[in-house]
């Protein structure tokens, strides 16, 4: 998974390299494509869930500008100042999968904006300060929930993280936020285990919608989102980033 993690590294560092006013989010993608396919990864984004040509997610990466929270689809849109824009990465390689995410800040980006973005990364560093085994997902989860609400933002609930293995998608679901459901069953951390860790965090309001292509999801206030994620292993040592390109 760590060799996965490090392909996921190399894809988001030369997409944020591209990241500036100008470059449309579709070139960014097919760099994306590229680069992880030179690498002998398969993009794990591009017609998902049924990977049918044509059926399912159309882009290799979620790329999402401004207001998209997640799942946002690569096209024409060129890239301007002021911008900040969520790059999502997922692929396999050798049977194994390695996901993780960031959010580009693209030039003169007001410092409100800014300041979302600082605190959004903070509570996924929080998350993997907190995680060790013998602990429980639901005091990682009050840690990054309070952090976020204590700085003004709205934490996403729609969306999650999850277990991550050969599949991209594996139990458990591993919320940002404390919730009556999480706390009937809650997650135990022990040795061994390994979450995609991507807190979601809004400047105004939580709620988001889907837009008509059943895939872009925006904030419902039209107020810029952020979103970070890492593939974490707990060790007996407490947490390891399996895509931090170690």
């Amino acid at each position: 998974m760590r060799a996965a993690g490090r392909v996921v590294y190399q894809v988001l560092g030369r997409c944020r390299e591209m990241c500036r006013p100008g470059v449309t989010t579709r070139e960014i993608d097919e760099e994306a494509y590229r680069v992880f396919s030179s690498m002998g990864a398969r993009g794990l984004f591009k017609n998902y869930p049924t990977y049918k040509p044509g059926e399912g997610f159309p882009s290799n990466l979620c790329i999402s500008v401004n207001e998209v929270v997640v799942h946002g689809i690569a096209d024409d849109r060129e890239i301007a100042d002021g911008d900040i824009v969520g790059l999502d990465c997922g692929v396999q390689l050798d049977g194994w999968c390695g996901d993780s995410a960031t959010t580009v800040l693209v030039g003169d980006v007001p410092a409100d904006v800014r300041k979302l973005c600082e605190v959004t990364e903070q509570v996924l560093a929080l998350a993997i300060e907190n995680m060790r085994p013998g602990r429980r997902w639901s005091q990682v989860a009050r840690i990054m929930q309070g952090y976020a609400e204590d700085a003004g933002l709205g934490v996403v609930r729609d969306f999650v993280g999850h277990g991550i293995g050969q599949s991209m998608h594996e139990d458990p679901k591993v919320p940002n936020f404390v919730s009556p459901d999480l706390l009937r069953h809650d997650i135990e951390l022990r040795e061994g285990v390994v979450l995609a860790v991507e807190p979601m965090c809004n400047m105004g309001t939580r709620e988001v919608v889907t837009m008509a292509d059943g895939w872009t999801v925006l904030t419902a206030d039209r107020k810029p989102s952020a979103h970070y994620e890492h593939t974490v292993a707990v060790t007996a040592n407490g947490a390891d980033v399996l895509t931090d390109g170690s």
